[in-house]
Protein backbone atom coordinates (compact mmCIF):
# COMPACT_ATOMS: atom_id res chain seq x y z
CA UNK A 1 0.00 0.00 0.00
CA UNK A 2 1.09 3.69 -0.57
CA UNK A 3 1.86 6.25 1.56
CA UNK A 4 -0.87 8.26 0.21
CA UNK A 5 -3.46 5.37 0.00
CA UNK A 6 -2.43 4.55 3.71
CA UNK A 7 -3.09 8.46 4.64
CA UNK A 8 -6.11 8.67 3.11
CA UNK A 9 -7.44 5.01 4.55
CA UNK A 10 -6.27 6.62 8.15
CA UNK A 11 -8.01 9.91 7.55
CA UNK A 12 -11.19 7.76 6.74
CA UNK A 13 -10.84 6.19 10.31
CA UNK A 14 -10.44 8.76 12.35
CA UNK A 15 -13.58 10.95 10.28
CA UNK A 16 -15.84 7.68 11.14
CA UNK A 17 -14.79 8.01 14.68
CA UNK A 18 -16.39 11.82 14.58
CA UNK A 19 -19.80 11.10 13.35
CA UNK A 20 -22.81 10.90 14.71
CA UNK A 21 -24.12 7.61 15.25
CA UNK A 22 -26.70 5.95 13.37
CA UNK A 23 -29.54 6.07 15.74
CA UNK A 24 -30.50 5.90 19.42
CA UNK A 25 -30.37 2.21 19.69
CA UNK A 26 -26.42 2.47 18.68
CA UNK A 27 -24.08 1.08 21.15
CA UNK A 28 -21.74 4.13 22.69
CA UNK A 29 -17.74 3.79 21.72
CA UNK A 30 -15.78 3.10 24.78
CA UNK A 31 -13.77 5.49 26.00
CA UNK A 32 -10.26 3.65 25.42
CA UNK A 33 -11.20 2.38 21.68
CA UNK A 34 -9.44 4.87 19.86
CA UNK A 35 -7.54 7.89 19.92
CA UNK A 36 -9.17 10.28 22.55
CA UNK A 37 -11.54 12.75 20.96
CA UNK A 38 -9.93 16.04 18.99
CA UNK A 39 -9.78 18.91 21.23
CA UNK A 40 -8.28 21.06 18.35
CA UNK A 41 -10.76 22.79 16.22
CA UNK A 42 -9.70 24.06 12.52
CA UNK A 43 -10.57 26.95 10.96
CA UNK A 44 -10.09 28.34 6.98
CA UNK A 45 -11.71 30.06 4.14
CA UNK A 46 -13.12 29.74 1.30
CA UNK A 47 -9.73 30.52 -0.79
CA UNK A 48 -8.47 26.65 0.52
CA UNK A 49 -10.47 25.60 -2.10
CA UNK A 50 -10.77 22.27 -0.38
CA UNK A 51 -12.89 19.26 -2.22
CA UNK A 52 -16.49 19.39 -1.00
CA UNK A 53 -16.38 16.27 -0.39
CA UNK A 54 -13.46 16.36 2.29
CA UNK A 55 -15.21 18.97 3.43
CA UNK A 56 -18.45 17.73 4.11
CA UNK A 57 -16.54 14.53 6.09
CA UNK A 58 -14.48 16.62 8.00
CA UNK A 59 -17.32 19.34 8.98
CA UNK A 60 -19.11 16.92 11.41
CA UNK A 61 -19.36 17.88 14.81
CA UNK A 62 -18.25 21.44 14.10
CA UNK A 63 -14.22 19.87 14.14
CA UNK A 64 -13.68 21.68 10.07
CA UNK A 65 -14.99 25.29 9.28
CA UNK A 66 -14.80 26.94 6.43
CA UNK A 67 -15.36 30.59 6.55
CA UNK A 68 -16.99 32.03 2.92
CA UNK A 69 -15.57 34.59 1.49
CA UNK A 70 -17.91 37.54 -0.30
CA UNK A 71 -17.90 38.02 -4.52
CA UNK A 72 -18.99 41.60 -5.79
CA UNK A 73 -20.27 41.26 -8.97
CA UNK A 74 -22.08 44.90 -10.21
CA UNK A 75 -23.55 46.09 -7.42
CA UNK A 76 -24.61 42.34 -5.83
CA UNK A 77 -22.68 40.94 -2.82
CA UNK A 78 -22.95 36.76 -3.05
CA UNK A 79 -21.18 34.66 -0.57
CA UNK A 80 -18.60 32.29 -2.11
CA UNK A 81 -20.96 29.48 -0.62
CA UNK A 82 -23.54 30.12 -3.02
CA UNK A 83 -25.13 27.88 -5.28
CA UNK A 84 -25.96 30.47 -8.52
CA UNK A 85 -22.51 32.26 -7.87
CA UNK A 86 -20.32 29.82 -10.50
CA UNK A 87 -22.98 30.87 -13.18
CA UNK A 88 -22.75 34.58 -12.09
CA UNK A 89 -19.36 35.08 -11.94
CA UNK A 90 -18.63 33.13 -15.55
CA UNK A 91 -21.49 35.29 -16.96
CA UNK A 92 -20.04 38.66 -15.98
CA UNK A 93 -16.15 37.53 -16.68
CA UNK A 94 -17.90 36.60 -19.92
CA UNK A 95 -19.23 40.02 -20.78
CA UNK A 96 -16.42 42.24 -19.03
CA UNK A 97 -18.69 43.22 -15.42
CA UNK A 98 -17.10 44.25 -12.73
CA UNK A 99 -16.05 41.51 -10.51
CA UNK A 100 -14.66 41.98 -7.01
CA UNK A 101 -13.83 40.64 -3.87
CA UNK A 102 -13.64 41.33 -0.60
CA UNK A 103 -12.51 39.75 3.12
CA UNK A 104 -14.87 38.32 5.15
CA UNK A 105 -15.94 40.48 8.11
CA UNK A 106 -14.55 39.80 11.52
CA UNK A 107 -18.23 38.92 13.04
CA UNK A 108 -18.09 35.95 10.65
CA UNK A 109 -14.93 34.37 12.17
CA UNK A 110 -16.50 35.34 15.40
CA UNK A 111 -19.39 33.11 14.64
CA UNK A 112 -17.11 30.43 14.03
CA UNK A 113 -14.87 30.71 16.79
CA UNK A 114 -17.52 30.68 19.41
CA UNK A 115 -19.27 27.54 17.62
CA UNK A 116 -15.93 25.65 17.93
CA UNK A 117 -16.20 26.60 21.58
CA UNK A 118 -19.75 25.61 22.03
CA UNK A 119 -19.29 22.31 20.78
CA UNK A 120 -16.27 21.87 23.57
CA UNK A 121 -13.08 22.21 21.40
CA UNK A 122 -10.59 23.49 23.76
CA UNK A 123 -8.13 25.73 21.16
CA UNK A 124 -8.39 27.12 17.23
CA UNK A 125 -6.16 26.71 14.65
CA UNK A 126 -7.09 29.13 12.23
CA UNK A 127 -5.14 29.08 8.91
CA UNK A 128 -6.00 31.91 6.07
CA UNK A 129 -4.88 33.20 2.48
CA UNK A 130 -1.56 35.04 2.30
CA UNK A 131 -1.97 38.46 3.26
CA UNK A 132 -0.58 40.31 0.12
CA UNK A 133 -3.19 38.95 -1.62
CA UNK A 134 -6.08 39.53 0.84
CA UNK A 135 -7.52 40.99 4.86
CA UNK A 136 -8.72 37.61 5.43
CA UNK A 137 -5.76 37.04 8.14
CA UNK A 138 -6.09 40.80 9.84
CA UNK A 139 -10.47 39.79 9.76
CA UNK A 140 -9.72 36.76 11.88
CA UNK A 141 -7.29 38.04 14.31
CA UNK A 142 -9.71 40.48 15.17
CA UNK A 143 -11.91 38.19 15.75
CA UNK A 144 -9.50 35.90 17.43
CA UNK A 145 -9.06 38.62 20.42
CA UNK A 146 -13.15 38.04 21.57
CA UNK A 147 -12.93 34.11 20.98
CA UNK A 148 -13.74 32.56 24.33
CA UNK A 149 -11.10 29.74 23.65
CA UNK A 150 -7.40 30.68 22.23
CA UNK A 151 -6.95 30.71 18.92
CA UNK A 152 -3.96 30.77 17.11
CA UNK A 153 -3.61 32.22 13.34
CA UNK A 154 -1.85 31.46 10.70
CA UNK A 155 -1.34 33.37 7.37
CA UNK A 156 -0.41 30.79 4.63
CA UNK A 157 1.87 32.62 2.32
CA UNK A 158 -0.53 30.88 0.14
CA UNK A 159 -3.98 30.57 -1.79
CA UNK A 160 -6.00 27.50 -3.44
CA UNK A 161 -4.83 23.87 -2.38
CA UNK A 162 -1.55 25.30 -1.02
CA UNK A 163 -3.67 26.47 2.13
CA UNK A 164 -5.57 23.49 1.45
CA UNK A 165 -2.66 21.35 2.22
CA UNK A 166 -1.74 23.12 5.42
CA UNK A 167 -5.20 22.70 6.33
CA UNK A 168 -5.82 18.68 6.19
CA UNK A 169 -2.50 18.62 7.86
CA UNK A 170 -3.73 20.39 10.56
CA UNK A 171 -6.97 18.53 11.00
CA UNK A 172 -4.91 15.02 10.69
CA UNK A 173 -3.04 16.15 13.50
CA UNK A 174 -5.75 17.34 15.52
CA UNK A 175 -7.50 13.73 14.88
CA UNK A 176 -4.63 12.11 16.18
CA UNK A 177 -5.18 14.40 19.59
CA UNK A 178 -2.30 16.74 19.23
CA UNK A 179 -1.99 19.63 21.09
CA UNK A 180 -2.73 23.62 19.39
CA UNK A 181 1.31 23.85 19.25
CA UNK A 182 1.50 20.44 17.00
CA UNK A 183 -1.00 20.94 15.12
CA UNK A 184 0.08 24.74 14.31
CA UNK A 185 3.87 23.20 13.88
CA UNK A 186 1.85 20.63 11.01
CA UNK A 187 -0.02 22.86 9.16
CA UNK A 188 3.29 25.11 8.91
CA UNK A 189 5.19 22.31 7.23
CA UNK A 190 2.78 21.25 4.37
CA UNK A 191 2.12 24.83 3.95
CA UNK A 192 5.91 25.59 3.54
CA UNK A 193 6.05 22.72 1.11
CA UNK A 194 3.40 22.87 -1.29
CA UNK A 195 4.28 25.40 -4.74
CA UNK A 196 2.24 26.34 -6.86
CA UNK A 197 2.16 26.87 -10.87
CA UNK A 198 -0.41 28.58 -13.04
CA UNK A 199 -1.29 29.33 -16.49
CA UNK A 200 -4.14 32.01 -17.38
CA UNK A 201 -5.20 33.09 -20.59
CA UNK A 202 -5.44 36.86 -20.07
CA UNK A 203 -3.64 38.68 -17.59
CA UNK A 204 -6.53 41.56 -17.35
CA UNK A 205 -8.41 40.15 -14.29
CA UNK A 206 -5.51 39.73 -12.43
CA UNK A 207 -4.42 43.42 -13.58
CA UNK A 208 -7.57 45.16 -12.53
CA UNK A 209 -7.69 43.53 -8.79
CA UNK A 210 -3.78 44.92 -8.49
CA UNK A 211 -2.78 40.94 -8.29
CA UNK A 212 0.20 41.35 -10.52
CA UNK A 213 1.99 44.50 -9.66
CA UNK A 214 4.70 42.64 -8.11
CA UNK A 215 5.03 41.77 -12.03
CA UNK A 216 4.32 44.63 -13.70
CA UNK A 217 7.62 45.59 -14.83
CA UNK A 218 8.53 42.29 -15.93
CA UNK A 219 5.32 42.52 -18.07
CA UNK A 220 5.46 45.49 -19.62
CA UNK A 221 2.61 46.83 -21.09
CA UNK A 222 1.94 43.66 -23.09
CA UNK A 223 -0.45 41.86 -22.14
CA UNK A 224 -1.58 39.42 -24.72
CA UNK A 225 1.09 36.79 -23.68
CA UNK A 226 0.55 33.64 -21.83
CA UNK A 227 2.53 34.07 -18.99
CA UNK A 228 2.96 31.02 -16.41
CA UNK A 229 2.76 32.64 -12.74
CA UNK A 230 3.41 31.46 -9.26
CA UNK A 231 3.01 32.04 -5.72
CA UNK A 232 6.18 33.06 -3.93
CA UNK A 233 6.46 35.15 -0.47
CA UNK A 234 2.79 35.25 -0.44
CA UNK A 235 2.15 37.16 -3.72
CA UNK A 236 1.43 36.31 -7.70
CA UNK A 237 5.07 36.54 -9.54
CA UNK A 238 6.02 35.66 -13.30
CA UNK A 239 7.60 32.67 -13.87
CA UNK A 240 8.03 32.49 -17.71
CA UNK A 241 6.52 34.12 -20.73
CA UNK A 242 5.07 32.65 -23.33
CA UNK A 243 3.22 33.51 -26.41
CA UNK A 244 0.44 31.01 -27.09
CA UNK A 245 -1.88 28.56 -24.85
CA UNK A 246 -0.14 25.09 -26.41
CA UNK A 247 3.06 26.03 -25.49
CA UNK A 248 2.46 27.55 -21.53
CA UNK A 249 -0.04 24.38 -20.92
CA UNK A 250 3.40 22.58 -22.03
CA UNK A 251 5.80 23.90 -20.16
CA UNK A 252 3.10 24.10 -17.10
CA UNK A 253 3.46 20.83 -17.22
CA UNK A 254 7.14 20.04 -17.16
CA UNK A 255 7.18 22.65 -14.26
CA UNK A 256 5.24 20.11 -12.46
CA UNK A 257 6.55 17.41 -13.47
CA UNK A 258 10.38 18.43 -12.53
CA UNK A 259 8.75 19.30 -8.74
CA UNK A 260 7.05 15.88 -8.63
CA UNK A 261 10.04 13.93 -9.52
CA UNK A 262 12.04 16.04 -7.49
CA UNK A 263 10.19 15.02 -4.28
CA UNK A 264 9.13 11.85 -5.72
CA UNK A 265 6.12 10.90 -7.04
CA UNK A 266 4.93 8.24 -3.91
CA UNK A 267 5.91 10.78 -1.80
CA UNK A 268 3.82 13.68 -3.71
CA UNK A 269 0.08 14.93 -4.13
CA UNK A 270 -1.04 17.16 -7.09
CA UNK A 271 -4.23 19.12 -7.23
CA UNK A 272 -5.32 20.61 -10.09
CA UNK A 273 -7.85 23.67 -10.44
CA UNK A 274 -10.19 25.10 -12.78
CA UNK A 275 -12.81 27.30 -13.60
CA UNK A 276 -15.03 26.99 -16.74
CA UNK A 277 -12.74 24.48 -18.08
CA UNK A 278 -13.12 21.40 -16.38
CA UNK A 279 -12.45 18.76 -18.74
CA UNK A 280 -8.92 20.80 -19.78
CA UNK A 281 -8.05 20.56 -16.37
CA UNK A 282 -9.07 16.76 -15.98
CA UNK A 283 -6.71 16.06 -19.08
CA UNK A 284 -3.94 17.76 -17.38
CA UNK A 285 -4.36 15.93 -14.24
CA UNK A 286 -4.11 12.50 -16.35
CA UNK A 287 -1.17 14.05 -18.44
CA UNK A 288 0.58 14.48 -15.12
CA UNK A 289 -0.18 11.55 -13.94
CA UNK A 290 1.24 9.65 -16.98
CA UNK A 291 4.07 11.32 -17.11
CA UNK A 292 5.40 10.57 -13.25
CA UNK A 293 4.89 7.05 -12.97
CA UNK A 294 3.98 6.04 -9.23
CA UNK A 295 1.74 9.32 -8.96
CA UNK A 296 -1.56 9.43 -7.17
CA UNK A 297 -4.56 10.47 -9.13
CA UNK A 298 -5.06 14.53 -9.04
CA UNK A 299 -7.65 15.90 -6.89
CA UNK A 300 -9.80 17.89 -9.51
CA UNK A 301 -11.67 20.85 -8.15
CA UNK A 302 -13.40 24.13 -9.55
CA UNK A 303 -11.07 27.52 -8.34
CA UNK A 304 -13.21 29.10 -5.81
CA UNK A 305 -15.08 32.24 -7.03
CA UNK A 306 -13.27 34.53 -5.00
CA UNK A 307 -9.77 33.20 -6.89
CA UNK A 308 -11.75 33.43 -10.36
CA UNK A 309 -12.78 36.56 -9.91
CA UNK A 310 -8.96 37.25 -10.26
CA UNK A 311 -7.54 34.99 -12.66
CA UNK A 312 -10.54 34.69 -14.85
CA UNK A 313 -12.24 31.72 -17.19
CA UNK A 314 -9.90 29.03 -18.43
CA UNK A 315 -7.45 29.55 -15.35
CA UNK A 316 -5.48 26.32 -14.76
CA UNK A 317 -3.59 25.68 -11.78
CA UNK A 318 -1.49 22.57 -10.45
CA UNK A 319 -0.35 22.52 -6.85
CA UNK A 320 2.17 20.42 -5.60
CA UNK A 321 2.45 18.92 -2.22
CA UNK A 322 4.11 16.41 -0.16
CA UNK A 323 1.65 13.41 0.33
CA UNK A 324 -0.18 13.38 3.55
CA UNK A 325 1.62 10.90 5.69
CA UNK A 326 0.09 9.17 8.58
CA UNK A 327 1.33 9.49 11.90
CA UNK A 328 3.63 6.63 12.90
CA UNK A 329 2.19 3.32 13.84
CA UNK A 330 -1.10 4.06 11.88
CA UNK A 331 -0.09 2.48 8.57
CA UNK A 332 -2.14 -0.61 8.87
CA UNK A 333 -5.33 0.74 10.14
CA UNK A 334 -8.32 -0.47 8.23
Amino acid sequence: MSETSAARIWLRHHVGRLRPKAGPSAPEVPEDSGPPRPTIAVVTDSAAALPPEWVADISCRGMLTVVPMPVIIGDNVYSDDDAELETHISLALATGKSVKTSRPSPGQFERAYKQAAEAGFAEIVSLHISTKLSGTFEAATLAAERSPIPVHVLNSGTVGMGLGSGVQAAVAASLQGHDAQTVVAAGNRALEATAIYFYVPSLEQLRRGGRISLASSWLGTVLDIKPLLGIRDGAVVPLEKVRSAARAIARLQALAVVDINTRGPAATQISVHHFGNEEQARAFGESLEAAAPGLAAATLTRLPAVLAAHAGLGVLVVVVADALVPPQGMLGVQ
